[in-house]
């Protein structure tokens, strides 16, 4: 045999012998059922991740099905980029527009007869909201040969975009986007967000049309409290208002000393505290509630816009500044109108500029669009205590 042969028989005995030897105690084994419970628990949050991607994947899906169904292009060339502005995050305006359709039984459509000019400034995080006179004497931009004009008439007569552009020239202060709301469904919207509660700034009765309903509120003034009977007699005392009470709050006219200056600023307490309710993701993020706002809201913002706008300006609608145009009535060919002086125009001008950071100018022009030609046959006439002739522009 071999050296190598007795080399490999040598190295197998050995092997062999070293198998025969008995083995020291077995190691322990960690228990089976601890891994059991932690791959559960992994499967179990895999899963809750997944679900909760689909579920806000479709919430996301609703809220952007709900911006395309409400958007509407105003048909006009804007003041500026209005896109570049909400990318930079700079200050930006909307012209909200409310129209009665559907509200409170009331039948009649086309005419704007609220109107706010509102900026949102996230540098100082503040939002200003101008009420604007729905009776001011204008040129409508697009129909200047229908002058004179109030400027709630703007809207059925040239759209939306002439409603913008007739304000725009008529202060000198960009419009960039609009909103045009049904006031009944702002009722609706206040509902989805559970009501609101406003401090009355006077003591007021108000049926809507007595024959069609009973219904009544009585306000008091400094508070929120307020009475409501479905038929008139037996009145129940409330704190917070439903979308219903919240409407007839704001829609009073006739028995405010201050008139529709009374009622503008009812509106803008309302606007206020919706704009607190609303403005916080989740609610954005509601289904109902954007499907609400689809229905009843038009707007030229995009989708990506008010996302971009949910980023960057959500902590501006918290800190609210409220003001309005103050104008005199006149009458003029038998029509009542709004006359404002050029020294509140300016007013209003300086401050709208100063909330979007823009450099002071010269209010607009005085009744926003061109007089035409053939108006130069309207002579001197003493509109708001002064001699004016209205002269193209």
């Amino acid at each position: 045999m071999d050296n190598q042969s007795m080399s490999r028989r040598a190295r197998h005995e050995q092997i062999k012998a070293t198998q025969n030897q008995p083995r020291g105690p077995k190691k322990p084994q960690k228990p089976r059922k601890r891994r059991k419970i932690w791959r559960w628990i992994f499967v179990i949050l895999l899963i809750a991740l997944i679900i909760g991607g689909i579920v806000f994947s479709r919430v996301l899906s609703n809220v952007h099905r709900s911006v395309d169904n409400m958007q509407r292009s105003a048909k006009i060339t804007k003041a500026r980029d209005v896109k570049q502005v909400v990318k930079d995050g700079k200050p930006f305006s909307v012209l909200v527009l409310g129209t009665d359709t559907g509200a409170l039984e009331r039948d009649r459509t086309g005419l704007t007869d609220s109107m706010m000019l509102i900026t949102i400034n996230p540098k100082t995080k503040q939002t200003t909201m101008m009420s604007i006179p729905r009776d001011i004497m204008v040129a409508v931009v697009g129909a200047e040969h229908t002058f004179p004009q109030k400027l709630n008439a703007a809207f059925p007569i040239a759209g939306v975009g002439g409603a913008m552009m007739t304000l725009q020239n008529y202060l000198n202060v960009p419009i960039d986007f609009y909103a045009l709301v049904n006031m009944g469904g702002l009722e609706k919207l206040i509902d989805q967000v559970g009501g609101v509660k406003v401090a009355s700034p006077l003591t007021f009765t108000y049926t809507a049309d007595e024959d069609v309903s009973p219904a009544t509120y009585k306000f008091v003034k400094g508070q929120e409290r307020f009475q409501y009977a479905k038929d008139g007699k037996n009145f129940k005392t409330y704190t917070t208002m439903n979308g219903n009470a919240a409407l007839s709050f704001s829609r009073m006219r006739y028995d405010d000393p201050k008139g529709d200056y009374g009622r503008q600023l009812r509106q803008r307490m309302v606007l206020k505290a919706l704009l607190k309710k609303s403005a916080s993701v989740s609610t954005l993020l509601n289904a109902k509630f954007m499907a609400s706002i689809s229905k009843n809201v038009k707007t030229d913002l995009s989708y990506n816009e008010m996302i971009k706008v949910a980023q960057k300006y959500m902590s501006a609608t918290k800190n609210q500044v409220s003001d309005n145009i103050q104008g005199t009535g006149d009458m003029y060919n038998g029509i009542s109108y709004q006359m404002v002086k050029e020294t509140e125009k300016q007013r209003v001008t300086n401050k709208l500029r100063q909330s979007l950071d823009l450099a002071p100018k010269t209010t607009g022009k005085q009744f926003g669009g061109a007089v035409p030609a053939i108006s130069y046959g309207i002579a001197e006439t003493n509109l708001n205590g002064i001699n004016e002739t209205l002269d193209p522009q």
